[in-house]
C-alpha cells in the first residue's frame, strides 16, 4: 500500500511581478513502513514539496494523496494519520513544553503519553519553560513530539537534527530507528547524508525543483556511475553537478 503519493506536483509563487517556480512536475511514492529521504540544495523544491504533502499549501496543478486522502479535502482524516515536523517550528510561544505537547495530543483519539514524550525527546527539565525561551535545538526536539504525540501512522520529519549536538542527534536516529519497527512511514528531509544513508529505505534526489533521481542509497551511486563503494555524498554531489 501507498503512504504518500504525489502526482505532477507544480507550484510557483508570484512577488513582485516575478514568477518562480519552486515545484516542477514532481512525482513521488513513499510505501507503508518505508523510511524514504528527500533531498536537495537550498531552493530545490524540499519544503514546498514537504508544505505540498502535508496539505500546508495548496499546489498548482498535481495531486496528493496521503493513506488515499487528499490532505487539502480530507483534512480531518490527514490530521488523524500524519504527522509533521517542520524546519521552522510553528507553535505558540507562550505555552511551556508540556503545555503544547498536551495539547497536541488533545486533537487525536488515542496517542502517546505526553509525559513520556517529553521525557523521550531529552525535554523533561524544560518541561515547564515557555517554548519562546528555548533554544534552537530544544523547539526543534517539541516540534518532533508534537508531531509525534497522535501516534501517527505516516510522519515528515524535515531537517530532524537541525541544531542538535551529537548526543541528542544520536537520539533522534535511534528514534527514527524506532519508528520503522513500530511500522511507522517516514518521509526524511535531510541535508545529512550520513543520516540518509543509515536510515532510509530510497532517497529522492530534488534539484530545481524537479526529480532527478530516487533509488536505493546504493542505487544512487551506481546512478552516478561511481563505484561500488562510493557513498552517497558523493552520489549526490554528481548527480546535481555539484562535485568538484
Amino acid at each position: 500500500m501507498t503512504a504518500i503519493r504525489a502526482t505532477n506536483l507544480h507550484k510557483e509563487y508570484r512577488r513582485r511581478g516575478r514568477t518562480t517556480v519552486a515545484v516542477d512536475d514532481v512525482s513521488l511514492h513513499v510505501e507503508v513502513g518505508e523510511i524514504v529521504g528527500l533531498l536537495g540544495r537550498n531552493g530545490a523544491g524540499k519544503s514546498t514539496t514537504v508544505d505540498l504533502v502535508s496539505g500546508l499549501r495548496a499546489a498548482d496543478d498535481g495531486t496528493v494523496r496521503v493513506l488515499g486522502h487528499d490532505p487539502r479535502v480530507d483534512r480531518a482524516k490527514v490530521r488523524g494519520v500524519l504527522g509533521v515536523q517542520l524546519q521552522q517550528p510553528r507553535l505558540h510561544d507562550a505555552l511551556t513544553v508540556r503545555e503544547l505537547v498536551r495539547l497536541h495530543r488533545s486533537f487525536y483519539p488515542t496517542g502517546r503519553d505526553p509525559d513520556e514524550l517529553v521525557e523521550a525527546m531529552g525535554l523533561a527539565d524544560r518541561r515547564d519553560t515557555r517554548f519562546e525561551k528555548l533554544s534552537g535545538g530544544q523547539m526543534q526536539r517539541v516540534s518532533i513530539a508534537v508531531a509525534l504525540v497522535g501516534n501517527p501512522r505516516v510522519v515528515i520529519l524535515d531537517e530532524l537534527t537541525t541544531g542538535l549536538d551529537p548526543e541528542a542527534r544520536r537520539g533522534m536516529l535511534d528514534l527514527v530507528r524506532g519508528l520503522r519497527e513500530d511500522g511507522t512511514t517516514v518521509l526524511l528531509v535531510s541535508h545529512h547524508m550520513d543520516e540518509v544513508e543509515k536510515l532510509c529505505d530510497r532517497a529522492i534526489v530534488l534539484d530545481a525543483g524537479r526529480v532527478i533521481a530516487d533509488n536505493t542509497p546504493a542505487g544512487l551511486v551506481t546512478d552516478a556511475s561511481l563505484p561500488a563503494d562510493a557513498g552517497l555524498e558523493e552520489a549526490y554531489l554528481t548527480l546535481t553537478g555539484a562535485a568538484r
